[in-house]
């Protein structure tokens, strides 16, 4: 595969090539608008403790078992970092990846924007339970009208979108289309607000999980009307400036500058350690500020009386068995303290409560979901996060 260089940049209609990957989601501000999301005050520092992990053997389905290193090669890694409580014990780049490279998020992006409403909620500007036409007017008389704030954070809404990547005809591809993604269709709408309001209800809300991208674009749009700025502003404040963040992110945006909320979002590798530890840690931040409510953070561990039943009415039961999905995070399997920020082609936040570990992948894989990057980085983790807690002192001694 010929790898993008400076001289050969894609266009944006070829960014999502396999061959451009690596370059685009490192680019991204200079392929599309964007927005900063600004980092504030002094960044909380991750104490560094080397840790050799590489050689650690990781089992796999099929009985067989690949080292990290092998792990890390097969799955084209542009970046990745463990914490173990304060401590940095792994942080490794490939590539021209840097420290201060923004990369891509993808759909960790969601889980970003789950923290912003759930600080928004914690003021008292979202109420979770209320319908989402009462909370933007510009979505009364459409598909989502009667969805409460709730059932989009848990995907639970009766909207008709596909989420198949490879079927140009599905509502995933319209979405790029409407944002600028991919070359538009004439007659098709063009900002992602438009596309928002297009989408028709083919079930009652609040029905069985069913995974879909623009649950989190309504939610950026909400987070906007509820707190009366721009979201790359509200994460600034309420998210960015507080988890320590050192680097500034951003947030890529369509032709009317609305912001690509479910998956545009570029960030640094140890930022967004930063960020999965303030949800490890209950929504306190490693520089002691409050993020979002200890309730919130709490509650997307524990799920509601009814998420384990909707996500196996799903469709992801037979992949994720025992799995479930709260706040815009996944649980893809029984383990209710492991928590992950997924995103297509190979962006993974991992965030274990019980042994402090928390783990980041950022990628450039082919596909947007390969059958075996994502779980053999889930398993990678896991590994890691067992090895770490038999081999470590306690975290803060």
């Amino acid at each position: 595969m010929t790898e993008t260089t400076e001289q050969h940049r894609p266009t944006a209609a070829q960014w999502q090539e396999p061959e451009h990957l690596r370059w685009s989601f490192q680019h991204m501000d200079e392929l599309f608008p964007s927005a900063t999301i600004g980092a504030a005050g002094p960044a909380a520092e991750l104490a560094r403790h080397p840790r050799d992990l590489r050689t650690l053997e990781v089992p796999l389905p099929g009985g067989v078992s690949l080292s990290v290193a092998e792990i890390l090669a097969e799955t084209r890694t542009d970046a990745w970092a463990v914490l173990h409580g304060d401590r940095l014990v792994t942080e490794e780049y490939f590539g021209e990846m840097g420290a201060g490279t923004r990369h891509l998020l993808m759909s960790v992006s969601k889980s970003l924007v789950s923290c912003v409403v759930g600080s928004l909620a914690g003021s008292g500007a979202i109420d979770v339970a209320t319908g989402i036409e009462h909370c933007i007017p510009g979505l009364r008389g459409t598909g989502y009208e009667g969805a409460t704030v709730r059932d989009l954070l848990d995907m639970r809404s009766g909207v008709r979108f596909s989420e198949e990547y490879l079927d140009p005809a599905s509502e995933v591809r319209q979405l790029d289309r409407a944002i600028g993604w991919a070359p538009p269709i004439q007659g098709a709408p063009e900002t992602l607000k438009d596309f928002l309001r297009s989408l028709q209800r083919e079930r009652e809300h609040g029905g069985s999980f069913a995974y879909r991208s623009c649950e989190t674009d309504v939610l950026g749009w909400l987070c906007e009307e509820a707190g009366g700025k721009p979201f790359a502003d509200l994460a600034s404040e309420l998210l960015w400036s507080r988890i320590g963040a050192e680097n500034d992110a951003y947030l890529v945006q369509d032709a009317d500058g609305t912001g690509v909320f479910d998956a545009g979002i570029c960030a640094t590798l140890g930022d967004l350690a930063r960020f999965g530890a303030m949800v490890r840690d209950g929504g306190l931040s490693l520089t002691g500020q409050r993020v979002v409510d200890r309730a919130w953070a709490d509650d997307i561990f524990a799920g509601g009386a009814d998420s384990r039943e909707a996500f196996a009415a799903g469709d992801h039961e037979e992949d994720m068995p025992g799995g479930m999905y709260r706040s815009q995070f996944w649980f893809p399997s029984g383990d209710r303290d492991a928590a992950f920020c997924l995103g297509i082609h190979g962006q993974m936040i991992y965030i274990n409560r019980a042994s402090g570990v928390v783990g980041v992948k950022l990628s450039s894989t082919a596909l947007p979901v390969d059958p075996f990057e994502g779980p053999a980085a889930e398993a990678m983790f896991g590994a890691i996060s067992d090895h770490l807690v038999a081999t470590s002192p306690a975290p803060g001694d």
